[in-house]
């Protein structure tokens, strides 16, 4: 057994234990089940989202460098569909997998400001899996009772504690309009405006409750 494989399955037992101990609460409008849906996320939230109900088949977007590769098997352990690419290298070949899995009956759980950010900054990505497919996108976000918050990476990822309660919070589904680029890019707009709201109303509701 190579190393990465040897590593991964270490993982793949602690994240399946720490995410078990996770008390999640799911709120927040249905998402429509007469679509495709593409969740969208912030980079630095994902840990909790391993609690969300998703749906059997979901596909999700790994880089093809070393670290991807050990995410890649990491989360098809866990039960996604991996597609390998990414927006930076070989981008047209990543959306076009992910494309392809959403159009073949998978969701796609996409971060929106990867792979190396800015942090909290949407790229169009996501919207371009929804359009070609005919997908809606559904923004969504969590917030922990009781984490760490690691301000070292740069994407200040919040690290849930065992045991914590943790707030899975939806927002309204964002339809991706077809035609120009400049409506795309209002969509995009929005799909920020409207991720960032639902974040920081997240981390509120959750303050209240400790």
């Amino acid at each position: 057994m190579g190393l990465v494989a040897l590593i991964a399955r270490v993982l793949v037992v602690i994240v399946r234990l720490w995410v078990r101990t996770l008390r999640p609460r799911v709120l927040g409008p249905q998402p429509p089940t007469d679509r495709p849906l593409v969740f969208v996320f912030h980079h630095g939230r994902q840990m909790g989202l391993l609690r969300y109900p998703r749906p059997e088949r979901t596909a999700v977007l790994t880089s093809l460098s070393r670290d991807g590769a050990l995410q890649a098997r990491v989360l098809g352990a866990l039960g996604f569909q991996v597609v390998r690419g990414s927006s930076s290298r070989h981008g047209a070949a990543g959306l076009k997998g992910m494309v392809e899995a959403v159009r073949s009956g998978a969701a796609a759980a996409v971060a929106v400001d990867g792979p190396r950010g800015p942090r909290g900054e949407v790229k169009p990505g996501a919207l371009f899996i929804a359009r070609a497919s005919g997908g809606v996108v559904v923004p969504v976000t969590t917030s922990a009772a009781w984490s760490i918050r690691l301000s070292g990476s740069w994407d200040r990822f919040v690290l849930p504690l065992p045991w914590s309660r943790m707030l899975v919070l939806r927002g309204e589904p964002v339809e991706v309009p077809r035609g120009e680029d400049e409506h795309l890019e209002e969509a995009r707009a929005r799909l920020q405006r409207d991720l960032e709201a639902l974040t920081t109303r997240a981390d509120a509701m959750i303050m209240q409750e400790t």
